[in-house]
């Protein structure tokens, strides 16, 4: 594809977006910090405000419409005139208690316009352009009298090309968010989807690649993609429904809505080079609020074991199951391997089905007579592991306040909540109550069952990770867990925020042997395709999610590849993708501290060259877990990198993987070795 020079694109913009050609307004523009990307606004042909966007010359998003549904003939944007613009410009750092990076820059240009139509309504238009994406939203006017409805986004993606993509259909409102991100061409987007976000594509211009999101959802309903009902290429905003009015998106009170209108959440375009570069971006964190809390020392990201993923199955304890000894077995297990947590799942408390399966009569504060919870929670602190318990949201919902007190008073760290499965505008309002609510207990959140991020942990940290994925515990029921599928969720899902996955199974097997096994799950790939996960993947609370037996030899030592769990971090001071394909492979680098992790991990045999440019020029003590002959086989080889050596090949098998631990030198012989001394 010929790329369009800047003049050509500003002329196509005009002749779509202009009313009457003598008449039309000039389109308002907004450039990116670096000047690569531009978003323009104009006025349509049907009387609607528009966007579009480029990067570096590329038309990537051709005009689109804006605007709201707010009733039935009320679609405001339609034939309104700029009434008044402002612009602004920020650059900024901030501090990330988890996640990718420690400081994460917040460096864009806005543009916010004021549309005014002939009632003299006024609908904002907030656009924010970055080097690594585009974020616009509405402020929608207070009523005059009477409630703030909501019916549709009317928010348009029109592509000016058949984009390749990768998108989970989810088909309908009210899910666990639990897929495969399929490829698709963009024209075989029906209107009749119902497409979860991320939608990612690969543009053509190039490696460029685009992934349409959502940020700071708060008081508003979650936005789902459509394809469009004309037929045109591209993709159109809908909303998930109250469950009180299906026919309605969001409901707020008048007296709930500020003077100045109520801010929509952000629909945002994240943009890069390649579609390593999306994994990098901040973007989805930065659109959202700060933390209110001052002191977050009590927020510590860690690995945790897990008791549901292999059914308590702990073969040294005479009839495993929820009782005080298969768990204080676990706590020893996670000591031992020096994890930080321990996660009591399903089953706990009185009235639990262990199924998963709401009991309106449970009670989520007393144990089942079989296990000693304060005795449990005691071993643990002696051991130096944190406790997490697991509840359905149904019976944390009436009494949060004082479940989370009761929690906090017996020792308690961190809280699991479970199936949510709805992303409407109610829901929105609990997530937001139960973050902050956990937050004032100084209690740590894993929420299941639950919608795609949209940046929520950088207003309230203590949210660990969510699931919204389709993870490891499909390994228990399915075959859908393939290295493909592994190698898709970075490049979708993840580029949202932490994703709970729960890696580590060590019963690994070749895809064509993989059995289904409730009680103790195969996972199909390598062990080191496992081990590469805690560095690919991003969770705040990482799980270590097998049976302690699982993670011993015949011995009683550590089985292989064991070793790398104990060392590697959940928590990264900065983030770099190396190399990746969706679905095939990637490489990626993450530094804690000093000390640089690269995960690996692939479908089919592969071998990667790692350019190493990256690390300052230093000598590097390198210990790296390969793939062996058998899909259990771990090589553990160490290596010395030089100052000259910045390039290292990896052999990959079939569903593999590898990791790598560098260690520099420490300060003081480094200060010796640049003095020549040896």
């Amino acid at each position: 594809m010929p790329r369009l020079p800047r003049t050509a694109v500003a002329l196509l913009l005009g002749l779509a977006c202009a009313p009457a050609f003598a008449s039309a307004p000039p389109p308002l523009r907004l450039e990116s910090p670096d000047g690569r990307t531009v978003v323009t606004l104009a006025t349509q042909v049907d009387g609607f405000p528009a966007w579009a966007v480029e990067r570096a010359g590329q038309l990537l998003i051709a005009p689109s419409p804006l605007g709201v549904q707010l009733g039935v003939n009320e679609r405001l944007g339609y034939g309104t005139d700029v009434a008044a613009v402002r612009r602004a410009e920020a650059d900024a750092t901030w501090e990330a208690v988890a996640g990718k990076t420690r400081q994460a820059r917040d460096h864009y240009r806005q543009l916010d316009v004021d549309l005014a139509d002939a009632q003299g309504r006024i609908l904002g238009v907030v656009v924010r352009a970055y080097d690594d994406g585009i974020a616009l939203r509405y402020r929608l006017p207070r009523p005059a009298e009477g409630d703030l409805v909501v019916q549709q986004d009317l928010t348009g993606f029109l592509f000016p090309r058949d984009y390749a993509c990768h998108a989970l259909n989810l088909g309908r409102f009210g899910t666990s968010h639990e897929g495969e991100y399929d490829p698709i061409d963009a024209s075989r987007l029906r209107a009749h989807h119902l497409v979860d976000l991320p939608l990612v594509c690969s543009t053509g211009a190039g490696t460029t690649t685009f992934a349409i999101a959502e940020a700071d959802l708060d008081r508003y309903a979650a936005l789902y993609l459509a394809g469009r009902g004309d037929g045109r290429l591209g993709v159109e905003a809908r909303l998930s429904p109250r469950l009180d009015s299906p026919q309605v998106a969001v409901r707020l009170p008048r007296e709930e809505v500020a003077a100045d209108g109520h801010l929509t959440p952000w629909r945002v375009l994240l943009i890069g080079d390649s579609p390593g570069a999306l994994v990098e971006s901040s973007l989805i964190s930065n659109l959202n609020p700060p933390t209110p809390l001052q002191d977050t020392a009590w927020i510590r990201p860690g690995k945790a074991a897990w008791d549901w993923w292999s059914a308590s199955r702990a073969p040294d304890v005479a009839g495993a199951g929820m009782n005080t000894a298969t768990i204080i077995r676990y706590i020893d297990h996670a000591a031992a391997l020096g994890l930080d947590y321990m996660l009591i799942d399903d089953g706990w408390y009185v009235g639990s089905s262990g199924d998963g399966r709401y009991q309106p009569d449970a009670d989520i504060t007393r144990a089942v007579p079989a296990l000693d919870l304060p005795a449990v929670i005691g071993h643990a602190r002696q051991r130096g592991i944190g406790i997490w318990l697991w509840n359905h949201w149904k019976s944390l919902e009436p009494r949060m306040d004082a479940v989370f007190a009761r929690y906090r008073d017996l020792g308690v760290q961190g809280v699991k909540v479970d199936f949510m499965e709805r992303d409407d505008q109610e829901m929105v309002a609990f997530i937001h109550r139960m973050a902050r609510s956990a937050a004032q207990h100084r209690l740590m959140l894993d929420l299941h069952g639950m919608y795609r991020p949209t940046g929520l942990e950088r207003t309230w940290p203590n949210l660990l990770t969510s699931e919204g994925v389709l993870g490891a515990e499909y390994n228990k029921w399915s075959r859908r867990i393939t290295p493909e599928h592994n190698l898709t969720l970075p490049f979708t899902r993840m580029l949202l925020g932490p994703m709970d996955y729960t890696p580590g199974g060590f019963r690994n097997v070749a895809p064509e042997h993989f059995q289904v096994v409730f009680d103790a799950p195969r996972v199909m790939g390598t062990r080191v395709h496992q081990l590469a996960m805690y560095v690919v993947y991003e969770s705040g609370l990482q799980m270590v999610a097998d049976s302690p037996d699982a993670y011993l030899d015949g011995d009683g030592g550590l089985a292989p590849g064991a070793d790398f769990l104990r060392l590697v971090p959940a928590r990264w001071d900065e983030t770099r993708v190396l190399a990746g394909e969706i679905g095939r492979y990637i490489v990626v680098a993450r530094r804690s501290g000093r000390d640089w992790y690269i995960g690996a991990m692939t479908d089919q045999p592969r071998t990667l060259e790692l350019d190493l440019d990256f690390l300052p020029a230093a000598d590097w003590q390198a210990t790296l877990w390969l793939d062996g002959d058998a899909p259990t086989d771990v090589r553990r080889v160490q290596e010395r990198l030089d100052a000259d050596r910045r390039r290292l090949g990896l052999e990959l098998a079939a569903g593999g993987g590898a990791v790598l631990h560098l260690v520099p030198p420490s300060p003081r012989i480094a200060a010796t070795e640049a003095a020549g001394v040896r």
